[in-house]
Protein backbone atom coordinates (compact mmCIF):
# COMPACT_ATOMS: atom_id res chain seq x y z
CA UNK A 1 0.00 0.00 0.00
CA UNK A 2 1.37 3.43 -0.94
CA UNK A 3 2.68 5.61 1.87
CA UNK A 4 0.54 8.65 2.71
CA UNK A 5 2.66 11.66 3.73
CA UNK A 6 0.81 14.12 5.97
CA UNK A 7 1.58 17.65 7.09
CA UNK A 8 -0.43 20.14 9.06
CA UNK A 9 -2.28 23.44 8.75
CA UNK A 10 -2.55 25.86 11.67
CA UNK A 11 -4.98 28.74 11.89
CA UNK A 12 -2.09 31.17 12.50
CA UNK A 13 1.71 31.13 12.74
CA UNK A 14 3.45 29.68 15.76
CA UNK A 15 4.24 32.20 18.50
CA UNK A 16 7.45 34.17 17.84
CA UNK A 17 8.52 37.36 16.10
CA UNK A 18 11.06 35.89 13.66
CA UNK A 19 11.36 32.71 11.59
CA UNK A 20 14.03 31.42 13.99
CA UNK A 21 11.85 32.04 17.04
CA UNK A 22 8.86 30.40 15.41
CA UNK A 23 11.00 27.39 14.45
CA UNK A 24 12.18 27.02 18.04
CA UNK A 25 8.77 27.46 19.61
CA UNK A 26 7.36 24.50 17.68
CA UNK A 27 9.02 22.47 20.45
CA UNK A 28 7.28 24.44 23.21
CA UNK A 29 3.74 23.95 24.52
CA UNK A 30 1.14 25.82 22.47
CA UNK A 31 -0.30 28.95 24.12
CA UNK A 32 -4.05 28.86 24.58
CA UNK A 33 -4.56 31.93 22.39
CA UNK A 34 -4.38 31.47 18.61
CA UNK A 35 -5.52 33.91 15.94
CA UNK A 36 -7.16 33.07 12.62
CA UNK A 37 -5.00 34.29 9.73
CA UNK A 38 -6.65 33.58 6.34
CA UNK A 39 -3.52 34.32 4.30
CA UNK A 40 -1.39 32.05 6.47
CA UNK A 41 -3.89 29.18 6.30
CA UNK A 42 -4.10 29.39 2.51
CA UNK A 43 -0.34 29.72 2.03
CA UNK A 44 0.65 26.84 4.28
CA UNK A 45 -2.00 24.59 2.74
CA UNK A 46 -0.65 25.37 -0.73
CA UNK A 47 2.92 24.73 0.46
CA UNK A 48 1.89 21.32 1.79
CA UNK A 49 0.43 20.54 -1.61
CA UNK A 50 3.32 21.97 -3.64
CA UNK A 51 5.89 20.09 -1.56
CA UNK A 52 4.29 16.76 -2.40
CA UNK A 53 2.37 15.98 0.78
CA UNK A 54 -0.88 14.08 0.40
CA UNK A 55 -2.84 15.39 3.37
CA UNK A 56 -2.76 17.72 6.36
CA UNK A 57 -4.22 17.74 9.86
CA UNK A 58 -6.02 20.67 11.49
CA UNK A 59 -5.74 20.31 15.27
CA UNK A 60 -8.28 21.26 17.93
CA UNK A 61 -8.35 22.82 21.40
CA UNK A 62 -11.03 24.58 23.44
CA UNK A 63 -9.69 28.10 22.79
CA UNK A 64 -8.40 27.80 19.22
CA UNK A 65 -10.24 28.74 16.00
CA UNK A 66 -12.89 26.28 14.85
CA UNK A 67 -11.07 23.45 13.00
CA UNK A 68 -13.92 22.83 10.54
CA UNK A 69 -13.72 26.43 9.32
CA UNK A 70 -9.92 26.39 9.16
CA UNK A 71 -10.09 23.17 7.16
CA UNK A 72 -12.63 24.68 4.77
CA UNK A 73 -10.31 27.64 4.11
CA UNK A 74 -7.36 25.30 3.50
CA UNK A 75 -9.38 23.10 1.15
CA UNK A 76 -10.61 26.13 -0.81
CA UNK A 77 -6.99 27.21 -1.36
CA UNK A 78 -5.89 23.83 -2.78
CA UNK A 79 -6.98 21.35 -5.41
CA UNK A 80 -5.38 18.05 -4.38
CA UNK A 81 -4.51 18.19 -0.67
CA UNK A 82 -6.76 16.17 1.63
CA UNK A 83 -7.50 17.65 5.06
CA UNK A 84 -8.33 15.78 8.26
CA UNK A 85 -10.22 17.80 10.87
CA UNK A 86 -9.60 17.01 14.54
CA UNK A 87 -13.09 16.72 16.01
CA UNK A 88 -13.81 16.11 19.68
CA UNK A 89 -16.76 13.78 20.18
CA UNK A 90 -19.33 15.38 22.43
CA UNK A 91 -18.82 19.04 21.55
CA UNK A 92 -21.69 18.92 19.05
CA UNK A 93 -24.52 16.51 18.28
CA UNK A 94 -23.29 13.57 16.17
CA UNK A 95 -25.91 14.25 13.50
CA UNK A 96 -24.76 17.88 13.14
CA UNK A 97 -21.09 16.87 12.98
CA UNK A 98 -21.86 14.23 10.34
CA UNK A 99 -23.59 16.85 8.18
CA UNK A 100 -20.60 19.18 8.59
CA UNK A 101 -18.20 16.47 7.41
CA UNK A 102 -20.42 15.44 4.50
CA UNK A 103 -20.83 19.07 3.41
CA UNK A 104 -17.12 19.85 3.63
CA UNK A 105 -16.31 16.66 1.76
CA UNK A 106 -18.70 17.43 -1.09
CA UNK A 107 -17.62 21.06 -1.38
CA UNK A 108 -13.95 19.99 -1.56
CA UNK A 109 -14.45 17.23 -4.10
CA UNK A 110 -13.98 14.35 -1.68
CA UNK A 111 -10.93 15.66 0.21
CA UNK A 112 -12.20 15.95 3.80
CA UNK A 113 -11.90 13.53 6.71
CA UNK A 114 -12.47 13.67 10.47
CA UNK A 115 -9.95 12.68 13.14
CA UNK A 116 -12.18 11.92 16.11
CA UNK A 117 -10.78 12.47 19.61
CA UNK A 118 -12.25 12.20 23.11
CA UNK A 119 -10.10 14.93 24.67
CA UNK A 120 -6.83 14.15 26.44
CA UNK A 121 -7.29 16.75 29.20
CA UNK A 122 -10.20 16.88 31.65
CA UNK A 123 -9.50 20.58 32.23
CA UNK A 124 -9.66 21.41 28.53
CA UNK A 125 -12.92 19.58 27.79
CA UNK A 126 -14.50 21.26 30.83
CA UNK A 127 -13.80 24.63 29.19
CA UNK A 128 -16.35 23.57 26.58
CA UNK A 129 -18.82 22.46 29.23
CA UNK A 130 -18.03 18.74 29.10
CA UNK A 131 -18.19 17.44 32.68
CA UNK A 132 -17.55 13.76 31.94
CA UNK A 133 -14.37 12.03 33.02
CA UNK A 134 -12.25 10.24 30.46
CA UNK A 135 -13.75 6.77 30.99
CA UNK A 136 -17.23 8.17 30.49
CA UNK A 137 -16.08 10.16 27.45
CA UNK A 138 -14.93 6.92 25.86
CA UNK A 139 -18.30 5.29 26.61
CA UNK A 140 -20.11 8.28 25.13
CA UNK A 141 -17.79 8.23 22.09
CA UNK A 142 -18.96 4.70 21.28
CA UNK A 143 -22.57 5.87 21.06
CA UNK A 144 -21.52 9.11 19.35
CA UNK A 145 -19.66 7.27 16.59
CA UNK A 146 -22.53 4.84 16.16
CA UNK A 147 -24.93 7.73 15.46
CA UNK A 148 -22.30 9.69 13.48
CA UNK A 149 -21.51 6.84 11.08
CA UNK A 150 -25.16 5.85 10.77
CA UNK A 151 -26.06 9.43 9.83
CA UNK A 152 -23.47 9.35 7.05
CA UNK A 153 -24.59 5.97 5.73
CA UNK A 154 -28.39 6.05 6.18
CA UNK A 155 -30.49 6.30 3.04
CA UNK A 156 -33.69 6.90 4.97
CA UNK A 157 -34.56 8.60 8.28
CA UNK A 158 -33.85 6.72 11.52
CA UNK A 159 -34.51 6.99 15.26
CA UNK A 160 -32.00 6.42 18.04
CA UNK A 161 -32.50 6.02 21.79
CA UNK A 162 -29.36 5.78 23.88
CA UNK A 163 -27.69 6.77 27.11
CA UNK A 164 -26.35 10.06 25.77
CA UNK A 165 -28.30 10.77 22.57
CA UNK A 166 -31.89 10.56 21.45
CA UNK A 167 -32.83 11.49 17.89
CA UNK A 168 -36.02 11.18 15.90
CA UNK A 169 -36.39 11.05 12.14
CA UNK A 170 -32.67 11.81 11.69
CA UNK A 171 -31.26 11.91 8.18
CA UNK A 172 -28.47 13.57 6.23
CA UNK A 173 -29.49 14.54 2.72
CA UNK A 174 -25.97 14.14 1.31
CA UNK A 175 -23.23 11.58 1.77
CA UNK A 176 -19.43 11.89 1.58
CA UNK A 177 -17.67 10.58 -1.47
CA UNK A 178 -16.77 6.90 -0.92
CA UNK A 179 -13.03 6.32 -0.41
CA UNK A 180 -10.42 4.77 1.87
CA UNK A 181 -10.27 7.34 4.66
CA UNK A 182 -13.19 9.17 6.21
CA UNK A 183 -12.65 8.68 9.94
CA UNK A 184 -9.50 8.22 12.00
CA UNK A 185 -9.19 7.60 15.71
CA UNK A 186 -6.29 7.48 18.16
CA UNK A 187 -5.75 6.68 21.78
CA UNK A 188 -3.35 4.33 23.50
CA UNK A 189 -6.00 2.75 25.74
CA UNK A 190 -7.77 -0.54 24.91
CA UNK A 191 -11.00 1.50 24.61
CA UNK A 192 -9.44 3.76 21.99
CA UNK A 193 -8.13 0.83 19.99
CA UNK A 194 -11.54 -0.87 20.06
CA UNK A 195 -13.34 2.29 18.87
CA UNK A 196 -10.89 2.61 15.97
CA UNK A 197 -11.42 -1.05 15.09
CA UNK A 198 -15.20 -0.64 15.00
CA UNK A 199 -15.63 2.74 13.33
CA UNK A 200 -12.46 4.18 11.75
CA UNK A 201 -10.49 3.55 8.60
CA UNK A 202 -7.25 4.83 10.16
CA UNK A 203 -5.74 4.26 13.61
CA UNK A 204 -3.26 6.80 14.98
CA UNK A 205 -0.68 4.69 16.78
CA UNK A 206 1.12 6.35 19.73
CA UNK A 207 4.86 7.10 19.61
CA UNK A 208 6.45 3.86 20.78
CA UNK A 209 9.72 1.98 20.09
CA UNK A 210 9.59 -0.06 16.91
CA UNK A 211 8.98 -3.48 18.56
CA UNK A 212 6.11 -2.04 20.61
CA UNK A 213 4.80 -0.29 17.48
CA UNK A 214 4.69 -3.62 15.65
CA UNK A 215 2.75 -5.18 18.52
CA UNK A 216 0.29 -2.30 18.69
CA UNK A 217 -0.31 -2.43 14.94
CA UNK A 218 -0.90 -6.18 15.11
CA UNK A 219 -3.38 -5.66 17.97
CA UNK A 220 -5.21 -2.92 16.06
CA UNK A 221 -5.51 -4.92 12.87
CA UNK A 222 -6.60 -8.03 14.75
CA UNK A 223 -9.28 -6.00 16.53
CA UNK A 224 -10.51 -4.60 13.22
CA UNK A 225 -10.54 -8.08 11.65
CA UNK A 226 -12.86 -9.28 14.41
CA UNK A 227 -15.36 -6.73 13.06
CA UNK A 228 -14.71 -7.67 9.44
CA UNK A 229 -12.78 -4.44 8.85
CA UNK A 230 -9.25 -3.27 8.03
CA UNK A 231 -7.23 -0.36 9.38
CA UNK A 232 -4.54 1.87 7.97
CA UNK A 233 -1.95 3.03 10.51
CA UNK A 234 -0.90 6.65 11.08
CA UNK A 235 2.15 7.77 13.06
CA UNK A 236 2.99 11.37 14.00
CA UNK A 237 6.69 12.33 13.82
CA UNK A 238 8.51 15.44 14.97
CA UNK A 239 11.32 16.04 12.48
CA UNK A 240 14.46 18.22 12.38
CA UNK A 241 16.30 18.12 9.06
CA UNK A 242 19.72 19.34 7.94
CA UNK A 243 21.89 18.99 4.85
CA UNK A 244 23.73 16.21 6.66
CA UNK A 245 23.34 14.49 10.01
CA UNK A 246 25.73 16.80 11.86
CA UNK A 247 24.02 19.92 10.51
CA UNK A 248 20.66 18.51 11.67
CA UNK A 249 22.00 17.75 15.16
CA UNK A 250 23.44 21.25 15.39
CA UNK A 251 20.11 22.70 14.26
CA UNK A 252 18.24 20.71 16.90
CA UNK A 253 20.57 21.94 19.66
CA UNK A 254 20.17 25.56 18.54
CA UNK A 255 16.39 25.29 18.37
CA UNK A 256 16.27 23.65 21.78
CA UNK A 257 18.34 26.39 23.42
CA UNK A 258 16.21 29.07 21.79
CA UNK A 259 12.96 27.39 22.84
CA UNK A 260 14.16 27.25 26.45
CA UNK A 261 15.23 30.90 26.33
CA UNK A 262 11.96 32.14 24.84
CA UNK A 263 9.73 30.20 27.22
CA UNK A 264 11.68 31.61 30.18
CA UNK A 265 11.09 35.23 29.14
CA UNK A 266 8.42 37.69 30.20
CA UNK A 267 5.74 35.73 28.27
CA UNK A 268 6.44 32.45 30.06
CA UNK A 269 2.95 32.43 31.57
CA UNK A 270 1.50 31.93 28.08
CA UNK A 271 3.38 28.65 27.78
CA UNK A 272 2.95 27.49 31.38
CA UNK A 273 -0.85 27.50 30.91
CA UNK A 274 -0.80 25.36 27.74
CA UNK A 275 -3.24 22.50 27.26
CA UNK A 276 -0.36 20.04 26.81
CA UNK A 277 0.75 20.83 30.36
CA UNK A 278 -2.80 20.35 31.66
CA UNK A 279 -2.58 16.87 30.20
CA UNK A 280 0.83 16.22 31.75
CA UNK A 281 -0.41 17.26 35.18
CA UNK A 282 -3.45 15.01 34.91
CA UNK A 283 -1.34 12.05 33.81
CA UNK A 284 0.90 12.51 36.84
CA UNK A 285 4.18 12.78 34.99
CA UNK A 286 7.07 12.57 37.45
CA UNK A 287 8.20 16.14 36.85
CA UNK A 288 8.31 19.23 39.06
CA UNK A 289 4.92 20.81 39.66
CA UNK A 290 6.10 24.36 38.91
CA UNK A 291 4.96 25.64 35.51
CA UNK A 292 8.40 26.75 34.34
CA UNK A 293 10.05 23.43 35.17
CA UNK A 294 7.22 21.58 33.48
CA UNK A 295 7.59 23.73 30.36
CA UNK A 296 11.33 23.01 30.25
CA UNK A 297 10.65 19.29 30.59
CA UNK A 298 8.15 19.47 27.72
CA UNK A 299 10.68 21.17 25.42
CA UNK A 300 13.39 18.63 26.23
CA UNK A 301 10.98 15.73 25.76
CA UNK A 302 9.86 17.07 22.38
CA UNK A 303 13.43 17.30 21.11
CA UNK A 304 14.41 13.92 22.54
CA UNK A 305 11.61 12.25 20.57
CA UNK A 306 12.39 14.02 17.28
CA UNK A 307 13.72 12.31 14.16
CA UNK A 308 16.92 14.33 13.59
CA UNK A 309 19.14 13.91 10.54
CA UNK A 310 19.58 14.40 6.82
CA UNK A 311 16.62 13.65 4.55
CA UNK A 312 18.28 10.34 3.63
CA UNK A 313 18.77 9.30 7.27
CA UNK A 314 15.26 10.30 8.34
CA UNK A 315 13.79 8.53 5.29
CA UNK A 316 15.59 5.36 6.38
CA UNK A 317 14.17 5.65 9.92
CA UNK A 318 10.68 6.20 8.52
CA UNK A 319 11.27 3.18 6.31
CA UNK A 320 11.66 1.03 9.42
CA UNK A 321 8.24 2.24 10.59
CA UNK A 322 6.87 1.57 7.12
CA UNK A 323 8.16 -2.00 7.30
CA UNK A 324 6.51 -2.32 10.72
CA UNK A 325 3.14 -1.51 9.16
CA UNK A 326 2.77 2.28 9.24
CA UNK A 327 0.82 3.56 6.21
CA UNK A 328 0.65 7.30 7.01
CA UNK A 329 3.46 9.43 8.45
CA UNK A 330 2.80 12.95 9.64
CA UNK A 331 5.85 15.21 9.31
CA UNK A 332 5.66 17.79 12.09
CA UNK A 333 8.52 20.18 11.36
CA UNK A 334 9.34 23.87 11.22
CA UNK A 335 8.98 25.22 7.68
CA UNK A 336 9.86 28.87 8.21
CA UNK A 337 12.70 29.19 5.67
CA UNK A 338 13.04 28.24 2.03
CA UNK A 339 15.82 25.86 3.11
CA UNK A 340 13.30 24.06 5.33
CA UNK A 341 10.97 23.59 2.39
CA UNK A 342 13.81 22.28 0.22
CA UNK A 343 14.72 19.74 2.88
CA UNK A 344 11.10 18.68 3.29
CA UNK A 345 10.71 18.23 -0.47
CA UNK A 346 13.88 16.11 -0.48
CA UNK A 347 12.53 13.94 2.32
CA UNK A 348 9.16 13.47 0.60
CA UNK A 349 10.94 12.54 -2.65
CA UNK A 350 12.99 9.90 -0.83
CA UNK A 351 9.90 8.50 0.83
CA UNK A 352 8.27 8.17 -2.57
CA UNK A 353 11.38 6.71 -4.22
CA UNK A 354 13.49 5.05 -1.52
CA UNK A 355 16.33 4.02 -3.86
CA UNK A 356 17.16 7.41 -5.39
CA UNK A 357 20.65 7.59 -3.85
CA UNK A 358 21.77 4.28 -5.32
CA UNK A 359 21.63 2.17 -2.16
CA UNK A 360 19.02 -0.11 -0.74
CA UNK A 361 17.03 1.60 1.98
CA UNK A 362 16.61 -0.06 5.38
CA UNK A 363 13.06 -1.05 4.49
Amino acid sequence: MELDVRGGVRAAPVAGDTPEQRSALRFAPDPRERAADPEYVARTARENEEDGLDSALVTQSSSWPDPWLVAAWALAATSRLRVAVAHRAGTTAPTAAARALATLDRLSGGRAAAHVIVGSSDADVLRDGDVLGKADRYRRADEYLSVFTRTLAAREPFDHDGEFYTVRDAWCGLAPAPRGELLSFGGSSPEGLELAARYAEVYAVPALPVPATRRRIAEARAAAARHGRTLRIWRHLTVVLGRDDEAARTRARVLGREALRLTAGPDQGRFNGAVQLDRDRERGRAEPAAGRARTEAYVRRSLAAAFVGSPAAVADRIGVLRAAGVDTVQLDMAVEREEDRELRRDLVRRLRHPYTDGRRAAW
